[in-house]
């Protein structure tokens, strides 16, 4: 491919570079003729400007380890999985164990069906996990009693974070103070404060159980119950906050909720927390699904994707993403949250486990856990021990002698417990507790050798222990949806209807510009159920989670050596935390120079959204750079606005290759250009798959990115997460890297903070990538970036007749993407570029990105794992639609009624006995012959996005709503 094929006779490690790279050696001569070059590496030298390219010879090798094969991957990942040792947890903090119904782990977890789907931008072909998120929806919000709930955030710590800066935004108090109890999860506080410092927010942490301190306050955040493990009521707390003009946020344990009074009913403006302990896996710290709810008031201000009802063009419900979604690419560093992503797979576990075990289950397991919980504190009274906190859900704090010395014993058992100090231990039971683990961790604590103390609790006669005006019936989850599937064969079948209602990737490919839908493959997907690496706890000691430890070296080593950088911190959990943490380390460097002036961050008018709200987060200023008519950076522009900003310039923020796709040949001058000035260079890496094995950003000037391990690296995208967002920096911003409280091998002691939940983020999905470069080596990654480029080019040549490519580089090529120019055919036929992509629904198509980053567009994405048959599926469906505008341009078709204005057709549309269309049922359903044999039908018409908005809904309708 470079100069020869990856796959060399009796080189069987090769093998999965072959089966990762879609079009065989006979089909990349095919399409390399189309294009007129003579080899991949020819393509790539004729694309990539001279000036960034690794090394003269262009083919420097990196410094990875030789790819191996499959069955050699899974033995080396067996073998890292042996030294992680499993021990229950029962630490708390935010984490718990839990089962995992095996319908869900099967069906969905490990179901590419699920796990392949993008976000669900195109509501027309995601009708079911849209589905499947307003359960979600419907679940938090019925348990946290408040009417507006989020599709999911990232994890609790920031979902707090984020409800801190909704606060400051809504809340009437001027103040810039947030109080904070001091009896918060520690990760959840350091998040806060991370996130608050750039923003001028000061955060007050206090002890609310002696009410609020003076002073004013934008908004209050309480745990419920408390990281201790109390449970008080913080009613009189919310109303006296609400007082005073701030906003009450209640972090809540969400299954704590079926037995506790919800937060909107003891008048909490907002709630978040986590939905791990609901079937998630604690996969050594995620991807979980953090959740925040809302009042009615504050539901066109919530951050992150909001799931909707509306209509379709028949008149039935259908899903659709509301109000703000992707707000941030529209408003940019007005933006009130640069979450791009959420943690859709997750939130769809979550929301499964409570459709498979319904209200009055939920509330049966609460039960066993406090049950066993009670068990525990009366026995340890018995025992002469103090317990701290009398009222409590799961989680006791109990006085010892040596709280190491019960540590010891309990980990000798097979338990971990959390050193609150050294004579105070935490013990959180969870749904995985026995009656034997009661026995074996009250063993590890010995006997107190003093009497009982006056007063110890006595059970309850209801058996609880919580206070009575707390007590909560089973006021949630009435939807038939949570109501009905009791039986395993109900519930397979009610999932697998949702899963053939959309399309993934396990369907057909998906041609979406700057996400890089490629292939997931099976082997690297394997061990992530594994127990040894799904049942680490995330503040286990280090020393039982080697194995998960070494897949972070080696994945921070072989990113630091691919990107030219110097460290790696991959605790942010999606591509937004990577931004956010790069620029923080930006800030941090000019800060500890004595250059806190310097907080003006140029952005290219054609960067990604997130790029504007993520400066603005780390407290900077946005300054937009201009465009030239071919896409590229205007750098007289670029020299004005440095001279304007010269002695502020903080950052410039870049996408390489190009948001437009395109190489641009001054990147080296715009580096040189910023450095002078005294400001650092951000590469934002999205679009790292078209320089991997090519160029390194760390070598040819900038000096931090952010990587996308969802795309480049092959973790799924899960229909919208999880997501993995690793920073990458030179020696001199690695002081400033993301770090932890909860784990100091996590990074620098000089850090910035954390800037998520998890000391090492998403750590349960590393594997994934640890087995991709570990299968395809040095030679597989570079074929796969050659190929990438290869594909794009291809499918620009072969589309260029019909449709304009917009923009282009060096010798006429694009990158790894191309953009689609809709705009003359629409001015000529009246169809635009979104009619083109409803209309390839009906061909079995995702469509491709939609005007982003040119409104009226498509921007195109083959990437390397199509084969050139699939390439050829598209370019004809995108051929034949070319013809039909042609049509309706011509007058064979009316402007209003044609296939195109009337996309996506249902079944039920086109064998209805009325056809009123000027155009035949045909045309509408099988425009090319190849669907007679294979045609995904969309289970909806195209929707009605402005009525969703104008009638919000966004918790599951009544069953009438869907009846005909």
């Amino acid at each position: 491919m470079s100069d020869q094929p990856v796959n060399v006779p009796g080189a069987p490690a090769r093998v999965f570079a072959d089966r990762h790279v879609g079009p065989s050696p006979g089909a990349i001569e095919e399409m390399l003729k189309t294009v007129g070059y003579g080899s991949t590496a020819e393509i790539m030298a004729a694309a990539v400007p001279e000036s960034i390219l690794t090394a003269p010879g262009r083919n420097a090798p990196l410094d990875l380890p030789e790819a191996i094969g499959e069955a050699e991957t899974l033995a080396e990942l067996r073998d890292l999985a042996a030294r992680n040792k499993v021990v229950t947890p029962l630490i708390g903090q935010g984490y718990h164990g839990t089962f995992t119904p095996p319908v869900i782990l099967r069906n969905i977890m490990e179901n590419p069906a699920w796990y392949t789907a993008y976000t669900p931008y195109q509501p027309e072909i995601s009708q079911g996990r849209l589905e499947a998120l307003i359960n979600f929806q419907t679940m938090v919000s019925d348990l946290t009693g408040l009417p507006v709930c989020g599709a999911s955030l990232l994890d609790e710590a920031t979902a707090a974070a984020e409800a801190m800066t909704l606060a400051r935004r809504a809340s009437k108090s001027r103040a810039d103070v947030f109080v904070v109890d001091s009896d918060v999860f520690p990760q959840t506080l350091q998040v806060l404060r991370t996130r608050a410092e750039p923003l001028g927010i000061e955060v007050v942490v206090a002890d609310l159980s002696q009410g609020l301190p003076d002073g004013d306050a934008f908004g209050v955040l309480v745990q419920y119950p408390a990281s201790s493990g109390v449970v008080r009521d913080p009613s009189a707390l919310i109303a006296a906050a609400r007082e005073r003009g701030a906003l009450a946020v209640v972090a809540a344990d969400i299954l704590a909720l079926t037995l506790l009074r919800s937060p909107g009913d003891l008048g909490a403006d907002i709630a978040v927390g986590s939905t791990q302990r609901f079937g998630v896996p604690l996969g050594f710290g995620g991807p979980h699904a953090g959740y925040m709810s809302v009042t009615e008031k504050l539901r066109r201000q919530i951050p992150g994707r909001l799931v909707g009802v509306s209509v379709d063009a028949a008149g039935r419900p259908a899903y659709r993403l509301a109000l703000q979604t992707r707000e941030q690419h529209i408003r940019r560093e007005k933006a009130t949250s640069n979450i791009c992503t959420a943690q859709v797979l997750l939130a769809v576990m979550a929301g499964m486990y409570a459709v498979h075990h319904g209200p009055h289950g939920l509330r049966a397991i609460a039960e066993q856990v406090h049950a066993h919980a009670m068990d525990m504190a009366d026995a340890l009274t018995a025992r002469g021990f103090e317990i701290v906190h009398a009222s409590f859900f799961d989680t006791l704090r109990v006085r010892v002698p040596s709280a190491d010395r019960v540590l010891e014993n309990a980990l000798a058992a097979g338990y971990n417990l959390l050193r609150v100090d050294a004579h105070t231990v935490g013990v959180s039971l969870d749904e995985t507790t026995t009656p034997a683990d009661v026995a074996a961790v009250l063993n590890a604590f010995g006997e107190s050798g003093r009497a009982p103390e006056e007063g110890a609790p006595v059970v309850d006669e209801d058996r609880r222990r919580f206070p009575a005006e707390l007590a909560r019936g089973v006021d949630y989850l009435d939807h038939p949806v949570f109501n009905t599937h009791r039986s395993e064969t109900s519930l397979l079948r009610y999932m697998r209807r949702l899963s053939d209602r959309d399309l993934a990737l396990d369907r057909t490919m998906i041609p979406l510009g700057s996400c890089t839908m490629k292939l997931n493959a099976t082997t690297e997907m394997e061990a992530v159920t594994w127990s040894e690496f799904a049942g680490l706890h995330p503040l286990a000691p280090l020393d039982q989670a080697a194995g998960s430890v070494e897949i972070v070296r080696d994945l921070e080593a072989w990113l630091a050596e691919i990107t030219g950088y110097d460290a790696v911190s991959l605790q942010p959990n999606a591509g937004s935390q990577g931004e956010f943490a790069g620029l923080l380390a930006i800030r941090g460097y000019h800060r500890s120079r004595g250059e806190d002036h310097r907080d003006v961050c140029l952005i290219p008018g054609s960067a990604h959204g997130t790029n504007a709200a993520s400066a603005v987060m780390a407290g900077m200023r946005v300054a937009v750079v201009a465009c030239d008519e071919g896409g590229n950076i205007d750098l007289d522009d670029l020299r004005a606005k440095i001279a304007r900003h010269a002695d502020a310039l903080s950052a410039i923020m870049v996408t390489y290759p190009s948001t437009h796709g395109v190489y641009e040949d001054t990147i080296t001058e715009v580096c040189r250009l910023v450095h002078e000035a005294g400001g650092q260079v951000y590469v934002d890496g999205a679009n790292f798959n078209a320089l991997l094995g090519w160029a390194k950003p760390g070598e040819f000037g900038a000096d931090v990115s952010h990587l996308n391990l969802h795309k480049t690296f092959c973790i799924p995208h899960g229909g919208g997460g999880p997501g993995v967002g690793p920073v990458a920096v030179r020696s001199h911003l690695a002081g400033f890297l993301p770090n932890h409280p909860g784990q100091p091998e996590a990074g620098p002691h000089t850090g910035v903070g954390p800037v998520s939940a998890a000391p090492f983020g998403s750590a349960g999905i590393l594997p994934i990538s640890w087995a991709y470069v570990r299968m395809m080596g040095e030679r597989g990654l570079r074929t796969a970036t050659e190929v990438a480029v290869l594909s794009a080019n291809y499918v620009a040549k072969r589309l260029e007749p019909y449709y304009p490519v917009l923009y282009t580089g060096a010798n006429g090529l694009v990158a790894h993407e191309c953009i689609i120019d809709i705009r003359p055919l629409q001015k000529a036929s009246g169809v635009s570029n979104e009619d083109v992509a409803k209309r390839l629904m009906d061909y079995g198509f995702h469509a491709p990105t939609m005007s982003f980053p040119v409104a009226g567009t498509l921007m195109v994405e083959p990437t390397e794992s199509e084969d050139l048959a699939e390439l050829e599926r598209f370019i004809e469906a995108m051929i034949a639609i070319r013809a039909e505008i042609d049509k309706v341009a011509a007058g064979e078709w009316d402007a209003l009624d044609n296939p195109l204005k009337n996309a996506p057709h249902t079944a039920e549309e086109v064998t209805a006995d009325e056809w009123g269309h000027g155009y035949s049922r045909a045309d509408a359903a099988y425009p090319v012959p190849s669907l007679r044999r294979d045609k995904y039908w969309p289970p909806v018409g195209r929707i009605d996005q402005a009525y969703g908005d104008r009638n919000l809904v966004c918790s599951c309708p009544p069953p009438e709503a869907f009846e005909l």
